[in-house]
Order: C-alpha cells, then sequence, then structure tokens
C-alpha cells in the first residue's frame, strides 16, 4: 500500500513540474530542482539528471536511515525519473506566476504524501534528515537554507525574476509539505489501564519512545492501576492505540497536543 502511495505521489511531482515548473524554467526544490536546472542548460533530459543525482545520496541513506525509507525513496525516484521522462512537458496555464502557484503546491502535495508514507522523494531530503539527526536544527530549517543556494543560481543562470517565481514556489511547496505530512506534531497520549507492565513491554518493544509510569486507583472502584505516559509523533497515535487496546479493551486513553518537547525526544 505505502509503495503504491509513493508512487502515485511521484507521478502528482512530475505532472507539477513538466506542467508547470519547467515550461517556464521555475526551479523546485531539491535535487529535483537542480535536475530541472541540468535538462534546462543541457541537453540531458530531466528525469536522467535526476535519477543520476540522487543515486548516492540514496546510498548514503541507506546505511543513515535504515532500510524500509531508503526503499521507499529508491521507489519515488526511480518513478518519479521514469514519470518525468514519459510526461511530455506542456503548459497549462499561458501566466507564469498560476504556473508557480499551482506547481509549488502540487508539487508540495506530492511529496508530502511521499513523506507520508515513510519514503523521501531523494536528495536534499535524505542530507537534511541525517544532518537533523545529529544537530538541534530542523528539517525544514536545513532544507530551506539548502534550497537558497538553488534560488541564488537560478537568478544568475536565468534572471532574478525566474529567482523569485522559484522562491515563491518553493516556500508554497514546503507550505503543502508541512500540512500533509504532519510527523513534526507531537503529542502527549496518557493511558489508565490494570495492564500496564504488558502494555510497557510491546510498546518499548515496538515504538522506540521514552515511557513514564506511575502507580494510580479508581476513583470510584478504588482498584490498582497504572499510569502510562509518553509523547509520540501523530502517526504513531494509532500504533500504540492498538497495542493498547490488544492487551486492556477497557484502558482509558487521554490524547492531547504537545505544544514544546524540551528533552532527549528520537527522531525517527
Amino acid at each position: 500500500m505505502k509503495n503504491l502511495i509513493v508512487i502515485a505521489g511521484s507521478l502528482v511531482v512530475a505532472f507539477a513540474f513538466n506542467c508547470f515548473l519547467v515550461p517556464y524554467g521555475i526551479l523546485s526544490s531539491g535535487i529535483s530542482g537542480i535536475a530541472i536546472l541540468l535538462g534546462i542548460i543541457t541537453p540531458f533530459d530531466t528525469g536522467l539528471m535526476n535519477f543520476l543525482l540522487n543515486l548516492p545520496l540514496i546510498i548514503l541513506g541507506f546505511y543513515k536511515l535504515g532500510k524500509e525509507i531508503t526503499i521507499n525513496t529508491i521507489i519515488c525516484v526511480v518513478s518519479l525519473s521514469f514519470f518525468l521522462y514519459i510526461l511530455p512537458v506542456a503548459t497549462i496555464t499561458d501566466n507564469i506566476l498560476l504556473s508557480t502557484i499551482f506547481g509549488g503546491v502540487i508539487g508540495g502535495l506530492g511529496i508530502g504524501l511521499i513523506m507520508k508514507f515513510s519514503g523521501t522523494s531523494g536528495g536534499l531530503d535524505i542530507i537534511a534528515i541525517i544532518v537533523s539527526r545529529t544537530s538541534n536544527m530542523s528539517v525544514g530549517l536545513l532544507l530551506t537554507g539548502m534550497n537558497g543556494v538553488i534560488v541564488l543560481i537560478s537568478g544568475f543562470v536565468f534572471n532574478w525574476n525566474i529567482a523569485l517565481y522559484t522562491l515563491l514556489s518553493i516556500y508554497l511547496t514546503g507550505k503543502m509539505i508541512d500540512s500533509v505530512h504532519t510527523n513534526h506534531i507531537k503529542l502527549t497520549m496518557q493511558i489508565i489501564t490494570t495492564e500496564g507492565e504488558a502494555i510497557r513491554n510491546e510498546l518499548l518493544q515496538s515504538i522506540y519512545r521514552g515511557i513514564t509510569i506511575t502507580d494510580g486507583y479508581g476513583g470510584y472502584t478504588n482498584e490498582p492501576k497504572q499510569i502510562l505516559m509518553m509523547v509520540v509523533t501523530r502517526y504513531e497515535t494509532l500504533q500504540v492505540k492498538e497495542i493498547v487496546r490488544s492487551h486492556d479493551n477497557k484502558a482509558f486513553i487521554n490524547v492531547y497536543k504537545t505544544v514544546e518537547v524540551d528533552g532527549e525526544f528520537a527522531k525517527n
């Protein structure tokens, strides 16, 4: 299922590139943007350049990010390169501003879907995630900085109007990614159960998160209970609920949004 969604997301991104951004020389973010640039100023195909530029970074990602993300990234890069190759470059509108807006939004939708289902579009995404795991900088901040270089290049190679359109496209892409890919949103889960030890063991085996456990008792029944508290990402809440329900169908689960995490929190 995840693989099919990654492929569908790649098709959406390729459509945004070839029908909105490429015809006007507007670049996308990341390695894909560099591939578009090279495809415009050289005789090489954009899809081929996208694949070749991503190949060494995929190898790096395999050693740093794990098997699942790497496999989905390979699927994305191959399918995106294929779709960029077979989809004709054609203008949907003759208005460059509309092309910039819709190219950025549609491209961000596709990349957001890919990232939501444990993949990346390759390239700078891989570098940003690796650096983020070993520093205090966020993935978004790192991508913004690296994509700023692409904007500068487009300004020198083409003109500054194109550079500003590229900046607008990258900004809209980022906003759309944040709207679809909400893994950065942290939630606190409070679980009140009589099967605390069994739930704790399975949670520690399945989800790489810390758990705080306190003892309590039911105000109505005086029955001894365990209270488990953990901070997770939005995507992990469903898995936590399934684990809890498999051991205690009557457990009380309270989920609330976490504004800020100050301390050690694994970034997976």
